[in-house]
């Protein structure tokens, strides 16, 4: 029989630093949350809570859309 390891609990970031909204601007917390392939990472790998993982999705979304971050990294 297999025994399971417990892994640390991953907390949100957001809601430990008591951020009021994640800006679309801020391309530095931004990139921490891409792979060097340009795609978001999910909740269950960063941990953020689900009200601030939508908002991360919805920043990130936006800073594509003007050019702020690509698409694809290459």
């Amino acid at each position: 029989m297999q025994q399971r390891r417990f892994q640390k609990r991953r907390f949100c970031r957001f809601c430990s630093e008591k951020t009021p909204f994640i800006d679309y601007k801020d391309l530095k917390t931004l990139k921490v949350f891409l792979t060097d392939r340009g795609k978001m990472l999910p909740r269950r790998m960063t941990g953020n809570c689900a009200k601030h993982q939508r908002e991360l999705t919805t920043a990130i979304k936006r800073a594509r859309n003007i050019a702020l971050l690509s698409f694809v990294e290459k």
